[in-house]
């Protein structure tokens, strides 16, 4: 019976077979059950590491609380109380608590030999133990801070960098910083008097402390056989305490995160949960930021578990349903072959001159006979399509030669330039040393111009007063005297920065009203010259710690400052007085005020106004004396209206002993 030719169309078979249970709905549904179940694994997969992080952010957690706890039980305990007055047994003491509490430091904040660089205005966790309250906190510490502590700490902090090709360091060979648990407790001295116990661990190479971790996290038999589980503490991104093997012995300690996690935990302080490359396998990964006490985000905790087991066990079930499928096809699929056969073999032809083609054969070809169905038209069409390839091969193979023969003058070029580059920048290195010792120059030339101005400016008084009437200038004498005893201070300094183990100085207790009417005096003359109308309100303030000369030249400064932005004239007002916590120094002019931009740069080295009557270091170098002492100098300003500069310095008791205050003359309310 011949078949009618509607039913000869091979888009009526091709819906005909398409339609098939077997060939559609059958694989449509596994792949759907599978997909959804791999989905539903690896979501199972994300909720228990992010579990595994809860469990290590807690146990850290506790690990910092129970440090403050035990430091803040020494700090009440009776044995420190009793310690406190004997030098000896405290340092005895505070020894044999260290090592029992398995603390790498431990001191007394106020003590004669407490470490350099550990000031409690740095450090939030000392400050608030001197507030009455313990607290503990993860920081970092430099090099330096960590030498100050214990030289031994700084070597077992320091981390070998691996190099590797995602490396975002900017080339550093080894990690020198090294990350902490700093806690501090609130001790009460005999006399009433607040000081702060304070002690630390080093996380870095801490292996312990990351080892329990990763126990508890993962305890035996919670992980398929075959996978590990794997937890680390990183200092920004570098591996500095951690359970990953870079080979089956070596921890991989100094290797690095990879750059996509870096930049959400780090970068955009979101916790990681998700695959990530741990670095030489895939992990099932949860990272999550740390932040110090000052709230800087400082590293990562991370906690991981190896993918491949769990990989395996999906691809070994996906093939057995695949595998079932075909054993289910192979039953079935015979059926419906026989009848279409003869759609099958034209397809097998075009599938076999393909191979030949993917096979290097570029010649081959489908030469079908000239029938009239649909697939005998795809197969003319692939053939053209083969022949428009094969000239595109063609083409395509001598557009590489060309490109290879620009890409190795390229390389060349390359190389030249980045030799050049080299030269540059060891060139740019000198430069940069050239610069700093211009600048110690320039600095010295200025803290020596100052003094030097002031002895002339009396010297010329001391002029227009001589005479008869000599005893009146007494006073600018003795004055000029001073100037000339801080000029040999700031030898003196210049000296102590070339041979600092020479010399050595020490700060005075000071009240900063005496000091500033000495200063009234030292512009009396510069005001007068000026035109201008001084005013100064002096009131009892609590005692400060800074160098009289220094306080004196910030002051000077700021007044020879507020003159010279008054040339027509105005009104210079000086007030000092008590502020919370210490005492406040304002100085205030009238004259032509300074804009928003040149508000935000007057503190800057060699920045200046005034062209060529000044170094532009006068404010750079008051703005550290003042900090130097614990103290800080602000500045407010309005165009055509005038500035107003603070200056601000922490109280600080006077010593039992009291020290011998210069006579300072006081002057009228109003000049």
């Amino acid at each position: 019976m011949r078949i009618p030719a509607p039913l000869r169309s091979v888009r009526l078979k091709l819906l005909l077979i398409a339609l098939l249970p077997m060939v559609v709905l059958l694989p449509l549904l596994l792949g759907g059950t599978m997909l959804r179940w791999t989905g539903k694994i690896d979501d199972l997969l994300i909720v228990k590491v992010t579990g595994d992080l809860t469990i290590a952010d807690q146990y850290l957690g506790r690990l910092l609380e129970n440090s403050g706890e035990r430091l803040d039980a020494l700090a009440q305990s009776v044995a420190l109380r009793d310690a406190l007055g004997d030098e000896t047994t405290l340092d005895t003491l505070l020894a044999e608590r260290r090592d029992a509490l398995g603390l790498d430091f431990l001191y007394l904040a106020d003590a004669a030999d407490a470490p350099a660089g550990f000031a409690p205005d740095d450090w939030p966790v000392i400050r608030r133990a001197l507030d009455g309250r313990w607290q503990s906190a993860v920081d970092v510490l430099t090099p330096a801070q960590l030498r100050a502590l214990s030289p031994d700490l700084a070597t077992r902090a320091a981390i070998p960098i691996v190099a590797s090709d995602a490396d975002t360091a900017s080339g550093q060979a080894v990690e020198g910083r090294g990350m902490i648990i700093h806690s501090a407790a609130p001790v009460i001295r005999a006399n009433g008097g607040t000081t702060a116990l304070v002690g630390g661990v080093l996380l870095n190479r801490n292996l312990g402390f990351i080892d329990t971790i990763n126990a508890l996290v993962y305890r035996e038999g919670s992980l398929p056989e075959g996978s590990q589980g794997t937890a680390t503490l990183f200092l920004d991104d570098l591996r500095i305490s951690t359970n990953v093997r870079l080979f089956e012995d070596v921890r991989a300690l100094g290797t690095r995160v990879s750059p996509e996690v870096r930049a959400a935990v780090l970068g955009a302080g979101r916790p990681w949960f998700d695959r990530a490359f741990v670095v030489n396998d895939w992990y099932i990964s949860a990272y999550e930021p740390i932040e110090d006490s000052r709230g800087d985000r400082i590293g990562m905790l991370y906690v991981g578990f190896l993918e491949a087991p769990f990989s395996r066990s999906k691809i070994v079930s996906v093939l057995s349903l695949t595998l079932i499928f075909l054993g289910i096809a192979a039953l079935s699929v015979p059926i419906f072959l026989r009848w279409a056969g003869h759609i099958f073999r034209p397809l097998e032809r075009m599938t076999q001159t393909i191979a030949r083609v993917e096979g290097g054969e570029l010649a081959a070809r489908n030469a079908l006979g000239r029938d009239d169905d649909e697939i005998a038209r795809v197969a003319h069409h692939l053939d053209g399509l083969l022949d428009q390839v094969q000239a595109r091969d063609r083409e395509l193979r001598d557009w590489a030669e060309t490109l290879n023969d620009r890409v190795d003058a390229r390389t060349r070029d390359l190389q030249a330039a980045n030799e050049k580059l080299e030269r540059t920048t060891e060139r740019l290195i000198m430069s940069e040393k050239l610069a700093a010792v211009g600048e110690i120059t320039a600095g010295v030339a200025h803290e020596i111009n100052n003094p030097v101005a002031v002895i002339q400016g009396n010297l010329d008084v001391a002029r227009e007063m001589l005479g008869p009437e000599a005893e009146k200038v007494g006073t600018e004498f003795r004055l000029i005297d001073d100037q000339v005893y801080r000029i040999g201070v700031i030898v003196s300094k210049l000296l102590q920065f070339a041979r600092p183990a020479e010399f050595s100085g020490a700060a005075n207790h000071l009240v900063a009203a005496d000091v500033v009417r000495d200063c009234l005096l030292l512009i009396r003359h510069q005001v007068e010259a000026a035109g201008v109308a001084l005013v100064h309100d002096l009131s009892p303030a609590p005692p400060v710690l800074i160098e009289r000369t220094e306080l004196q030249q910030v002051i000077v400064n700021l007044a020879l400052n507020a003159l010279h932005a008054m040339p027509g004239g105005g009104r210079l007002t000086i007030r000092c007085g008590p502020a919370p916590g210490g005492t406040v120094i304002e100085v205030e002019d009238t004259g032509t005020g300074m804009d928003d931009t040149t508000l935000r740069r007057i503190f800057d080295p060699f920045f200046t106004t005034k062209q060529a009557q000044g170094t532009g270091l006068g404010l750079s170098i008051s703005q550290t004396l003042i900090a130097r002492a614990g103290g800080r100098i602000t500045a407010t300003s309005t165009p055509g209206e005038g500035s107003r500069f603070e200056i601000w310095l922490p109280e600080v008791p006077l010593p039992k002993v009291p020290l011998p205050e210069a006579p300072s003359p006081t002057g009228p309310a109003q000049a």
